[in-house]
């Protein structure tokens, strides 16, 4: 490792395979580890949940071929952060580069994939914390006009960039402002500057929208025949209710209706399919906006011509960057 003067470290070489849900990230990744000696870093949100596998589509870890980090850090409900995850992939890529491998970091979590690779600095502050609390007791009893025209007193150039009814954001960026470190928008400028801390090359898989609002389809059909419904239920009776039914847990706050109330199951397996589409659309518009993503469309590629194109993509930046 070496360090450069004045900026972020250059910490090794890493190797991130992003892109939509379903376009085969995972898959691609593997064989690329495997090719090159490296070990897969999850980068998604979700499959860092215990008892979550069929609805998150984890890769099976036994008889995995590769090993596998960021997978089954914690119980369903547990709070758990980008700030945390970005010092446990921290972690995790340095062990595999102390060790002469190849980090691939893979998923579609993009703020997940920027926390691990890019210089990103996280306030303090959790959800119970008594600071959070009082600015949540003023937006109560004074609203969120009074909350934010508080933060423009303090830190006109964050309030700017959130709107007033944005009271979550606003409490946030005050919070910030006590905690005594970067304000919400040096964070903000922060983001966007996007400073590397390892020599990344980023590959995007992308699809035929029709091929790929497909497999989705064709995805959520095998997660439920493989179970998803009794994984669902199982999670019910562990206590891990909330969990579920959290905005993110795709594929699992649909089916709750179905255990519980014994709502319609085809309806709900139409609405997992429906919310997959729409964040897969959210994830090619946060990785279409970061330039260093070099894109392979995957549409009519086999498994094998896919990776061959990958390692040339590959080859390709690492000839930009010997030239610059």
């Amino acid at each position: 490792m070496s360090e450069r003067s004045g900026g972020a470290c250059t910490r090794g070489h890493v190797l991130a395979v992003v892109g939509p849900t379903c376009v085969g990230k995972t898959a691609l990744a593997e064989e690329l580890a495997l090719r090159h000696g490296g070990e897969l870093v999850s980068a998604d949100s979700m499959q860092v949940y215990r008892g979550m596998d069929i609805g998150t589509a984890k890769a099976p870890r036994a008889g995995s071929r590769v090993t596998q980090w960021c997978v089954d850090l914690v119980d369903p409900g547990t709070a758990y952060s980008a700030a945390m995850y970005q010092v446990d992939a921290r972690e995790a890529i340095d062990a595999i580069l102390s060790r002469g491998g190849l980090p691939v970091v893979v998923g579609g979590s993009g703020l997940y994939i920027r926390a691990a690779l890019d210089d990103m600095r996280f306030p303090p502050g959790d959800a119970g914390s008594a600071t959070r609390a009082h600015y949540e007791t003023v937006l109560g009893s004074s609203g969120s006009t009074a909350l934010h025209a508080l933060l423009a007193a303090r830190d006109a150039p964050s309030s700017v960039l959130i709107h007033p009814a944005n009271a979550r954001r606003v409490v946030r960026a005050l919070e910030m402002l006590d905690a005594g470190g970067p304000t919400y928008s040096e964070q903000h400028a922060a983001f966007h500057k996007r400073t590397p801390i390892y020599e990344a090359v980023h590959i995007g898989l992308s699809m035929d929208r029709a091929t790929l609002y497909a497999r989705i389809g064709a995805r959520v059909d095998r997660m439920l025949s493989d179970g998803l419904l009794d994984e669902v239920r199982g999670l019910l009776d562990a206590g891990f209710r909330q969990a579920l039914t959290a905005p993110q847990a795709i594929g699992y706050k649909e089916l709750v209706p179905v255990v519980e109330d014994d709502a319609d199951a085809l309806q709900a397996a139409e609405a997992i399919k429906r919310a997959t589409r729409r964040y897969a659309k959210r994830q090619l518009t946060w990785f279409r906006a970061d330039p260093r993503v070099r894109w392979l469309d995957v549409t009519t590629l086999s498994a094998s011509a896919a990776v061959d194109a990958a390692e040339a993509l590959i080859e390709s930046v690492g000839d930009e960057g010997h030239r610059s």
